[in-house]
């Protein structure tokens, strides 16, 4: 089953003229949200971003922005940091709509 983290990828934005094609989003995004194209990198999944903020923090060329803790990576962290299930937006909702997403 592939899970969706983000319906829109809202805050995840990649400008292709500014990347390298260095490959480092691909080598860091645990969920294989980049690909390569023509020598540079492009969104191949944006759902299945966490807004972990690896792709970003890792972009020397700083072609990626994205606001890292606002998605479910910082939902499903500090569920597991209070010993709760993951909750997105303090809705008590369970994150992107599962109970278990971000799990495998």
């Amino acid at each position: 089953m592939k899970l969706s983290y983000l319906r829109n990828g809202e805050s995840l934005a990649l400008d292709p003229e500014r990347c390298r094609g260095c490959r480092q989003c691909i080598e860091v995004c645990p969920h294989a949200v980049f690909a390569m194209d023509d020598g540079r990198s492009s969104i191949r999944d944006r759902g299945a971003c966490m807004e972990c903020g690896a792709c970003a923090r890792n972009c020397a060329s700083g072609a990626i922005t994205v606001r890292a803790g606002v998605g479910c990576a910082a939902a499903i962290i500090g569920g597991m940091l209070r010993g709760t299930e993951a909750s997105c937006g303090g809705s008590g909702s369970a994150c992107c709509g599962s109970s278990s997403a971000g799990r495998s």
